[in-house]
């Protein structure tokens, strides 16, 4: 290496340590010391080693860049502004200006800027997932891996390799102890995902102090006991060593790789400048001025060198720019030789579903027997895979329980990538970080589990939220329905919980037809995650010449059946299995005179989301007389009951017995419904 690049090399990492300490103590929040400490790793994939071209941050063959300790923001931050990273439109095209400026730094942490104080997705163009909470970016990450593999296996043809793109993760010691990693390191290692690279920083500090206060295992065991081949740095300022140890991963075919670097955080140049540097609070103007000048750098805010940017654009930007028109070339000619193929790319990264993707759904014919909602799940989606080619999914090792395979749709796995079924393990939290990182890719991935183990995934499921990401999540065994297992298995307050989760979509179906229903919004859903909230007992199919079409389910609440006025004196509210509860009630009552409407209810959210009219309509202001059915806990059904409606669920956990003796001991039955409606009109 020549004296030259050495020295545009060191100019470049000290503008990333100098931004990153300049940004955090002008907000007087957050960690200096990672983003220093780990500025040669960060420069050396992004200089040298990604391919990537900051002129388009979404072209499909890029390899990805995850920062998984997000909590050291303003290392992806100074990244993006050094690189150029172009920012994007809403159909994610460049608009040809700088996705981060000097005055976006000078904003870290400030409210409406666009850096946030851990990175977020679709917030800031070159960011590729949302991180902080440790160890879901690495769990991202492994779907990423993923997804690049399928789509590899679909659409690569002999001289048209238009995926084999790369992940790359920073990660923390943070990032190894939360369970999330390991699950998902478990599940990479399984898989053989040979395009993933976790470059770890073993800088033995956490918030409390040294990592030896919770920490001692040997990582490097454990990865290679994951499957993992592991390569040791000793020193993060080695970029030699850095390099060799990605040039073998490059070349590694067995499965994905875990870099060990030792660095000393808030660790500044080579002579230790800032050792002391705080991992969670700014430095301090006495502390950076004195850094600065280790570095022999001018005492001034957001500096950068001359040289410095260019450089990114000839070595990141170069690379990356020939990499695309090359990669683009080979797409317009696939185009010739594949164009159905191409046809699905295009609508895969547009977020577009394909014509007739659901022109085999079924109709369910009334039936006083019925089926379960996981049955009528299992059979509605496999309708829509042989017409939705990149509907892909798989359950926590509960596909025959959750009815999600898909049939004659293959196995995803270490030997063919081909598979639909993906088949997580009994790994709920990474299945669903994971599933986050597929459907990043633009894939329609959906996951499944019991709906009592939702708990082990939520953190995913609201960053599915948070990110705005389609992932479906089938939840099967939704109530104390679930019988025999007992409460460890039935959900009591899980429907709440999920409720409570902002821009997630819960879907109760009632009964086979509103399933199908459900899903068709599951699949058109482009900007929210959708829980299928799914029964293992049998419901009764509803007559929908009696009853109201369960097109009514898109609203998220329905009038089902109605007085005969068309004035009812008391509203019978239910979802899911209650449904057929309210709808017996409804029946009595008619027969004893009683002026009574039911409305079924599957989405509070997808109801709160029509506008006042049609829910007046629905639920008139002026009908206070109410009773409200389910299988859960009574929190927020009150903005539908009022101070004066009655609830018939749950306010404790459930019993291990046959269902129906479960139901008639907690009075959640018929007789319970009538009375209470009766009693509502006295």
């Amino acid at each position: 290496m020549s004296t030259a690049t050495e020295s545009i090399d060191q100019l470049a990492i000290n503008t990333i340590r100098t931004l990153s300490m300049d940004a955090v103590q002008a907000a007087n929040s957050g960690h200096p010391g990672t983003p220093m400490a780990l500025a040669p790793i960060a420069y050396e994939v992004w200089a040298n080693q990604m391919t990537y071209d900051p002129a388009a941050p979404l072209w499909p063959n890029r390899d990805r860049y995850v920062l998984s300790c997000g909590h050291a923001s303003m290392l992806i931050y100074s990244m993006i502004h050094l690189a150029g990273v172009h920012e994007v439109d809403a159909s994610g095209k460049s608009t040809g200006k700088k996705s981060l400026t000097v005055d976006d730094l000078k904003q870290f942490r400030q409210f409406g800027s666009k850096t946030p104080g851990h990175p977020e997705y679709k917030h800031t163009a070159g960011v590729e997932t949302t991180t902080g909470p440790l160890g879901q970016g690495c769990a991202n990450s492994v779907g990423m891996a993923m997804a690049q593999k399928w789509l590899a296996s679909r659409y690569n043809k002999d001289g048209f390799d238009l995926f084999d793109y790369k992940i790359y993760v920073q990660c923390s010691d943070g990032d190894l102890m939360e369970g999330v990693a390991c699950e998902a390191a478990s599940l990479a290692g399984h898989l053989k995902l040979d395009n993933v690279c976790w470059i770890y920083d073993d800088n033995e500090i956490t918030i409390e102090g040294d990592t030896s206060l919770a920490f001692s295992e040997d990582v490097a065991k454990r990865f290679e006991g994951l499957g993992w081949t592991v390569c040791r740095v000793d020193d993060a300022n080695d970029l030699s060593a850095l390099s060799k140890a990605i040039e073998l991963f490059k070349q590694d075919t067995h499965g994905p790789t875990l870099i060990i670097v030792k660095s000393v955080i808030g660790f500044g140049a080579p002579n230790k400048a800032g050792t002391h540097g705080a991992h969670g609070a700014p430095l301090g103007e006495e502390e950076i001025a004195g850094t600065k000048k280790n570095y022999g750098w001018p005492n001034e805010k957001f500096y950068v060198p001359d040289g410095v940017e260019e450089h990114f654009t000839a070595t990141l930007g170069a690379r990356g720019a020939e990499a695309r028109e090359k990669w683009e070339a080979l797409l317009a000619d696939y185009r010739k030789q594949y164009a159905d193929l191409a046809g699905e790319l295009d609508a895969i990264l547009a977020g577009e579903l394909p014509a007739g993707w659901d022109k085999d759904l079924p109709v369910f014919p009334a039936d006083e027997k019925g089926m379960a909602t996981r049955s009528s799940s299992g059979k509605t989606l496999n309708a829509l895979a042989p017409n939705l080619p990149w509907l892909i999914g798989g359950s926590a090792d509960l596909a025959p329980s959750n009815n999600t395979n898909l049939t004659d749709a293959g196995d995803f796995g270490p030997k063919s990538y081909a598979g639909r079924n993906l088949h997580f393990g009994i790994r709920e939290h990474a299945m669903a970080a994971a599933g986050n990182g597929m459907a990043l890719a633009g894939l329609r991935t959906y996951v499944a589990t019991f709906f009592v183990f939702s708990d082990y995934l939520r953190p995913s499921m609201r960053l599915s939220s948070i990110m705005g990401l389609p992932l479906v999540y089938v939840f099967t065994h939704d109530s104390i329905g679930v019988g025999e297992d007992g409460p460890t298995h039935q959900p009591v307050e899980q429907l709440s919980a999920a409720r409570g989760i902002p821009h997630l979509i819960v879907l109760r179906p009632g009964d086979a037809n509103e399933c199908v229903e459900a899903w068709k919004v599951a699949v058109t859903s482009k900007t929210q995650p959708v829980a299928l909230v799914l029964t293992r007992q049998n419901l009764p199919t509803l007559c929908r010449e009696k009853f109201a079409p369960a097109a009514g389910t898109a609203k998220g609440g329905y009038v089902l059946a109605d007085a005969k006025s068309g004035k009812p004196d008391v509203i019978l509210i239910a979802t899911g299995s209650e449904l057929s509860l309210a709808v017996e009630a409804y029946e009595q009552l008619t027969a004893d005179g009683v002026a009574a409407r039911v409305v079924s209810m599957p989405s509070f959210e997808l109801f709160e989301q029509q506008d006042a009219a049609y829910r007046e309509s629905v639920l008139p202001a002026a009908v206070k007389n109410r009773v409200g059915v389910e299988a859960g806990i009574r929190q927020g059904w009150d903005r539908y009951l009022g101070f004066e409606g009655t609830f018939i669920g749950m306010n404790d956990f459930g019993a291990s017995a046959p269902y129906s003796l479960v139901y008639e001991d907690r009075g959640i039955t018929t007789a319970a419904v009538v009375e209470a409606a009766k009693n509502q009109l006295a």
